[in-house]
């Protein structure tokens, strides 16, 4: 097919799907990121021009770039029926059609996720289904999670588990098995709990192997989905809220983030705001020195959706402490999931704290061998703050699972704690963001396991594959 092409802009931290459709010199851009100046230069690198801006739904893990895209073009931006935004754009028709050079994208309105979920069918010049941009209505291996909109809906996540069934089996199954699926999340987003690590896939091969395609009637599709939902990340309100509404522009954003505070006035905002000192190194960096009461979530990990998870208040003021250079790239992940409001961070970072004479405070971090020398199983407190699906498939003998999701729930109890404890995760990027929370709210009596379970079940630790319970309140 001659000069059109379909560009999937995949963010590993949020494990998301952008998409940049091309055809004859006009371009349409689905889902966009915040920060959109990539997709204006890729337009005008390529000699073409942006003409449509589609959103599958509003999306609750991340904001997404369409008022700024739109501002900076004059590109329209598109919604599927029922969608409601306060602010200008096209609501689209069930079927209506949209040409884009000499290709079509044809709206399927497929309410179950959201009520105002869509998908984007592609036609290529002769009218053909060729791909499916299916939002969070369809997965790779799974489908979009039926309970986060069920307050706007007022319905149950049973009654729009209900709706995503009819969609997909009235607009998506009758499809052609060559369609590509490309949808706007993979592994490791909330969205789903069941996604495959491809990115793209055929449409025949989801219908043989995605179970909830595979359901062989309504109520058991609505059983399969429905089950072993973990409650959503507290911010996705938040964002669906931004989404809908609007937002500051990322411009305004960086420009303010982007202050240098010296190690005074750094400390003076922090000790005049209620600003959460959030610390981006990685982990066994940070454990060596920060300043006291620094939260730690790095940017080599799945950084925006813990922000969200740990920090929960997108209006919540913060403070950064980076690796030099990391600033913008800093700012930029957190405005994707809408905290916008960064005061500035510390000039010359941690090293600037220490040669200003500031107080530094650290994590006992140590090693796998060092906790097997240590342990005494029955008596040493072990927690493990991994998921509690990773914990039931393997887990130190007698630990506690206390999830980092969590963790404002149950880290009261560790204040009771009178004796010391063993913190550990996977890998120990999470056990560091736990460490570094209790330590803000004054717990410190405990070691940080290097490594995580992996380390630990290499040195040979003994380990238990069944669930024991908790002696303190269940998590």
């Amino acid at each position: 097919m001659h000069n059109m092409k379909i560009e999937q802009i995949y963010t590993g931290c949020l494990a998301q799907g952008a998409y940049y459709i091309e055809s004859n010199g006009e371009v349409a851009i689905i889902d966009p990121l915040r920060e959109v100046q990539p997709y204006i230069e890729k337009a005008e690198n390529n000699g073409a021009k942006i003409k449509y801006i589609f959103e599958t739904h509003f999306h609750a893990d991340f904001v997404s770039g369409h008022l700024d895209l739109s501002k900076k073009t004059g590109a329209p931006i598109i919604y599927g029926p029922m969608a409601n935004p306060e602010f200008e754009c096209i609501i689209a028709q069930d079927e209506q059609e949209f040409k884009l050079g000499n290709v079509t994208l044809k709206v399927l309105h497929t309410p179950g996720h959201t009520m105002e979920s869509t998908c984007y069918l592609f036609l290529d010049e002769n009218g053909t289904p060729h791909s499916l941009f299916s939002g969070d209505t369809l997965f790779l291996g799974d489908v979009g999670r039926p309970d986060l909109a069920q307050k706007a809906a007022d319905m149950t996540q049973e009654q729009l588990a209900g709706m995503l069934y009819d969609s997909l089996m009235n607009k998506i199954m009758p499809l052609p098995n060559e369609v590509m699926v490309y949808p706007a999340h993979g592994a490791g987003s909330a969205c789903g709990k069941n996604m495959m690590k491809e990115t793209m896939d055929s449409l025949g091969h989801q219908k043989e192997m995605n179970y909830a395609l595979n359901q062989t009637s309504k109520e058991n599709f609505i059983a399969a989905v429905t089950d072993g939902l973990t409650p959503p990340p507290a911010y996705f309100p938040m964002n669906v809220a931004m989404n809908k509404k609007g937002y500051s522009s990322i411009d305004d954003v960086m420009t303010t983030g982007l202050r240098a505070l010296s190690a005074e006035e750094f400390e003076t905002a922090a000790e005049s705001t209620d600003a959460v000192i959030l610390d981006t190194r990685n982990a066994g960096v940070f454990a060596q020195g920060f300043v006291p009461r620094s939260i730690n979530i790095g940017l080599d990990g799945q950084f925006a959706p813990w922000v969200g998870a740990m920090v929960v208040d997108v209006k919540q003021p913060i403070l950064l402490v980076t690796e030099s250079g990391k600033e913008e790239e800093t700012l930029i992940r957190l405005s994707r999931v809408g905290f916008d409001v960064v005061l500035g961070y510390l000039n010359g970072g941690i090293d600037a704290w220490k040669n200003a004479g500031k107080e530094v405070d650290q994590v006992n971090r140590i090693s796998a061998d060092q906790f097997k020398s240590e342990l005494t199983v029955g008596s040493s407190y072990v927690l493990d703050v991994r998921k509690e699906s990773e914990y039931r498939a393997e887990h130190v003998d007698e630990a506690y699972n206390k999830p980092l999701d969590y963790i404002n729930e149950w880290f009261p109890e560790m204040t009771q704690l009178n004796e010391e404890f063993y913190l550990h995760c996977a890998g120990g990027y999470r056990s560091m963001i736990a460490a570094s929370y209790l330590k803000a709210r004054g717990i410190h009596n405990f070691k940080e396991i290097e490594g995580g379970f992996k380390s630990i079940a290499e040195a040979g630790v003994s380990k238990t594959d069944f669930v024991c319970q908790s002696k303190l309140t269940k998590a």
